[in-house]
């Protein structure tokens, strides 16, 4: 979630916590490409990202780790994007016919429709929205999560020695490498979620979060059962067919690629930044497409 509105520059290092490894990447000057990534294994155990309960299960080996991979990244620069599980935070597209004028009477209204919707309480969670007028009404992306869990993720960075001003869902990141002219979506897969989000005229059509129960080993069929349902309700609502699709995470586009193609006739792509051999810094062999979160978050 952002912290409040961003003034100034954009950080030009972005650093992913995923359930088993740290991501980290520098933009370039004019952030139009990657300079260089890097990544570090975390042991198994290290983290359990959820919305209740402790998240980092061992803190001294998340900031080493952080540490490490900005160290070799970062140069002399202490400002980062921080980019969080998709399962420690809950993003949602709300529709209202009007919303206050002022952010503090609209983040009000916006807590109360989430109230029931939520399994913890909303008054005391961390909450960050975007909204925009769209025909006769207001959209609203809200991304919210337990201030305990968004303070875990915030300290394990600030104990590392950098400033974690802006912290995004991972999901949330990746889709700033979604251009979505056309009716496109967008699968994003970790050991424990599964996002679906849909784009079209550059405008967020929906999005929603699953549990991975599969775990790295979810298979094309079951990935194809959790799309599927989504990419009907978008035909079937907004009156359009899905174009392209991207795939990121540790999803296997070999094996849910032609499987998606059949069922939609779309054209599915890797969502993946392009990053020479010697811009990888760790020799880590990880799918490039893990990479969406850091991108999204520097180049989008």
């Amino acid at each position: 979630m952002a912290r409040g509105k961003q003034f100034g520059a954009r950080p030009s290092l972005a650093c992913e916590i995923t359930p088993d490894r740290v991501i980290t990447a520098r933009a370039s000057r004019n952030a139009q490409q990657l300079e260089m990534i890097t990544s570090r294994r975390l042991p198994e155990g290290t983290l359990k990202p959820g919305m209740s309960g402790t998240n980092v299960q061992d803190s001294a080996t998340l900031k080493n780790a952080i540490n490490s991979a900005l160290a070799a990244v970062g140069g002399n620069s202490r400002d980062v994007i921080a980019v969080v599980p998709d399962a420690a935070t809950r993003v949602l597209l709300l529709e209202f016919e009007t919303l206050p004028a002022k952010s503090q009477d609209a983040e009000a209204v916006i807590r109360f429709r989430l109230k029931k919707a939520l399994p913890f309480d909303v008054e005391q969670a961390a909450l960050s929205y975007e909204s925009r007028r769209v025909g006769q009404g207001v959209q609203v992306v809200a991304a919210i999560s337990p201030k305990e869990v968004v303070a875990e993720y915030e300290t394990a960075f600030l104990q590392a020695g950098y400033s974690p001003g802006v912290l995004l869902p991972s999901s949330l990141a990746a889709l700033g490498l979604v251009e979505g002219e056309t009716p496109t979506l967008m699968l994003k897969v970790d050991p424990l979620s599964i996002t679906v989000a849909a784009a079209e005229h550059q405008e967020l059509r929906l999005i929603r979060t699953l549990d991975n129960p599969h775990g790295e080993n979810v298979g094309a069929t079951e990935l194809a059962e959790a799309v599927l349902p989504s990419i009907v309700f978008f035909e079937d609502t907004f009156g359009a067919r899905i174009e392209r699709i991207f795939i990121s995470g540790v999803a296997s586009i070999r094996e849910v690629g032609p499987m998606l193609h059949e069922h939609t006739g779309a054209q599915v792509e890797e969502l993946a930044p392009v990053v020479s051999s010697g811009q990888n810094l760790s020799g880590d062999n990880f799918p490039p497409s893990m990479m969406a979160g850091v991108a999204g978050a520097l180049l989008g």
